[in-house]
Parts: C-alpha cells; structure tokens; sequence
C-alpha cells in the first residue's frame, strides 16, 4: 500500500485500488487531494503492469461528499487541476477501464467521479445527487454532461433541476448503476468485475473503451465505423503481440497469456 496524505493506493497484481480518504469531512476532496489523485491516475496510466483501477472512499458513510465547501468558505486557496474533479472528471486520454465503488454519499463532484468511471458498483446504501443548485453552484465538474448523455435529457433533468437524492436501486433502474451489492460485498462486487475484465486481452479492452468514446463524439455511426480503424488504441491493438496470442491460444486450446503490448 502507498501511504499518501489524501488517499490510499494499492495494487493487487494489475490491479489499483485507489480509496479516497478524507473521512472526517465525509471525503469531499479540495484542491491538493484532487491533485494527488490526479498523480495517481498519472501514475496508473503510465504504468505499463497496472490494467484496471477500483476508486472508493474510506469509511462506511461516504465515497465523496464532493467538492470540500467548508474549505473553500474559510478561504482556502482553490486552484484548477487539469485532471478534473478527484484526478477524473477531466480525464479524457485514460483508455485503461475505471470501476467506482460507491460506498455512500455520491454527492456533487462525488458524483462527478463515479460518472467518469467506466462502470458503477454501489453499495445497497448509496446515495447520487448534484445538489450544486443548493449552495448557489453548478455542476460542471462534468456531471451535467455525462448524465443526460447516460440516462437521458428528463430524466437527468429531473435530477439536476431540483438536486434530488437517488438510491443505488434508482441509480440501476435509471441506467447509471452497473449492480448494487450489499454494503460488506461491496469491494469483492467490484473486484469480481475487474477479474472479468483482466481476463481479457488489455489491448483489446482499451480499444473497445477508445472505441466507445471517441465513437459517441462522432456524426453518425457510419462515421465512427469508417474512423475507428485510425483511434490510437485500435491501432495499436492491431500491432500487438496480443492480437497474435489470441487466435493461437483459441487454436490451440489454452488460456491466452496476455502481455498488453
């Protein structure tokens, strides 16, 4: 485990488990634990072991609070991290699949975080919201541009317009909420997910993940099929020693042995 000041980082073969972990003030982050998160994920990206990464927050009561309020009232100096909100919001280059588990308060730029994963696991408890409009503030951290893009104008305006709160169970029905656990299976739940994943070609699953996004920001679907074959990670999924691993290992009848490059 890496001991930081605002987080704790650990790597459980290529897998980072990143827990956010301010939890006198209910994890709400400020600028210095957004940049050192930012750092992490630097870290996670260049490295070429680490496959797939699980954010949460310490304790039982909250994954984050979000943005730390009673900071910036009494003057604490508020500075932009290119990285976004928690090292994520405004992290467009990561190809590597991030899993929240959320196991409280998603509140704000809590929220924010979770909809910048690839995939959501929350606990029974779990709370969303973008309650910004209470406190005079807007959430453009991100979440007025993920949400409606994952669950829908009205739906994501029901939320939005009026800061309710939505359970985990909602989060699911909704759409944004990949499986709600019970709060003690909360960590395996999200590790189970990642074991799916790694076991598969990475090159493959940052293709897919590249493919996806740059994908959605294209015209048409037509578009997209013509332009994905220039995306970097497809590209370099096609040169890998991956793409040659695959076909043999299915041939010839064994588990495939994954290098990521």
């Amino acid at each position: 485990m890496t001991a930081k000041e605002f987080c704790k980082v650990e790597r459980e073969g290529p897998l980072t488990i990143v827990t956010m972990n301010r939890p006198e003030v209910m994890n709400a982050l400020h600028p210095p634990a957004n940049q050192e998160l930012a750092q992490v994920f630097d870290e996670f990206a260049a490295d070429p072991e680490q496959w797939v990464a699980i954010i949460t927050g310490a304790g039982e009561r909250a994954f984050s609070a979000g943005n730390d309020l009673k900071y910036q009232a009494t003057g604490g100096k508020m500075f932009p991290v290119a990285a976004g909100f928690g090292g994520l919001s405004s992290r467009f280059d990561l190809d590597k699949p991030v899993i929240a588990a959320v196991n409280g308060i998603a509140m704000g730029g809590g929220f924010e975080i979770a909809l910048a994963c690839d995939i959501i696991v929350a606990a029974e408890g779990a709370v969303f919201a973008l309650p910004e409009p209470r406190v005079g503030l807007a959430a453009l951290a991100g979440g007025l541009h993920r949400l409606p893009r994952e669950i829908g104008t009205k739906q994501a305006l029901g939320m939005i317009l009026t800061g309710r709160r939505v359970s985990a169970a909602e989060g699911k029905a909704l759409g944004f909420v990949n499986e709600v656990a019970p709060a003690a299976q909360l960590m395996e739940t999200a590790r189970a997910w990642a074991k799916q994943i790694l076991e598969l070609s990475p090159m493959s699953v940052r293709a897919s993940k590249q493919a996806v996004y740059r994908g959605l920001a294209e015209t048409s679907v037509a578009n997209a099929l013509e332009n994905q074959r220039h995306y970097p990670a497809v590209s370099a999924m096609f040169k890998s020693a991956d793409f040659i691993e695959g076909p043999r290992a299915f041939a010839e009848k064994r588990p495939p042995k994954w290098t990521g490059k």
